[in-house]
């Protein structure tokens, strides 16, 4: 049987893959902090089973990953969190929460699993379109989605040995309890069950990057090619900000 490991996978965009590759008859390593949903997801899926660790504890996400008598060969890191700045103000603390996640958990997990790396395995980072162009109130996600951007990339060149797959994926607006909280337009939002298929066909292709919508991350591909005046007008109408 086909073997997965998820992180964030209590909510969202993990949760949606947990349960799809579950009923697709894969064992699935569903990891995340919410004792209660990670209970449900096992009591409505037999293939499922939890593990219970905070990504941001070094230690606690160790010893739970060490604990692992075999490592799956797709391992998919989706744990995240968004905070927006307001007017423009840094907030260290704000910054230092996110990258914490977002930067810090990821790596505490590739840092737990690497010993065991091989040439079976299929990593899986979740990055996100925002690390395309600069968005408004956007400096502590969109800044630590570009590094694991980077990150990934650096580790598809110096893992290259192990002739291991690495996949760096980029969604657009997903429809999450996280983006519930945004307060602006999010054009082509799309949903967890498009997403986490978009996501699993290009995992199954062996894509190197997973973008999507297509349209969507096309267009702010573009826009980051236009000089900063008109990139900002257009941001502005995007996402309905005056």
């Amino acid at each position: 049987m086909n073997q997965v490991l998820i992180t964030g996978a209590s909510s969202g965009i993990g949760k949606q893959l947990a349960c799809d590759y579950a009923e697709n008859g894969w064992r699935v390593i569903a990891c995340g902090q919410n004792a209660q949903r990670l209970d449900k997801l096992q009591e409505e899926h037999q293939t499922i089973e939890t593990l219970r660790f905070d990504v941001t504890d070094s230690e606690n996400t160790r010893l739970a990953l060490t604990s692992l008598e075999k490592l799956p060969e797709l391992i998919i890191l989706n744990a995240g969190t968004c905070e927006y700045i307001n007017e423009g103000k840094i907030d260290t603390a704000l910054v230092k929460r996110v990258f914490d996640v977002n930067v810090y958990g990821v790596l505490h997990c590739i840092e737990a699993l690497q010993a065991r790396f091989n040439q079976k395995t299929h990593l899986v980072i979740i990055s996100s379109s925002a690390s395309f162009v600069a968005l408004p109130r956007a400096e502590a996600y969109g800044a630590s989605k570009a590094a694991m951007s980077y990150i990934t990339q650096a580790l598809a060149v110096d893992l290259a040995y192990l002739n291991m797959k690495i996949t760096l994926v980029n969604p657009g607006f997903v429809k999450t309890p996280l983006t519930d909280k945004n307060d602006f337009t999010m054009p082509m939002l799309v949903s967890p069950e498009y997403a986490s298929k978009k996501i699993r066909s290009g995992i199954a292709a062996g894509k190197k990057e997973i973008s999507f919508p297509a349209t969507f991350t096309l267009f702010l591909k573009s826009i980051a090619l236009l000089p900063i005046t008109f990139r900002l007008a257009v941001i502005k109408r995007m996402t309905g900000k005056s």
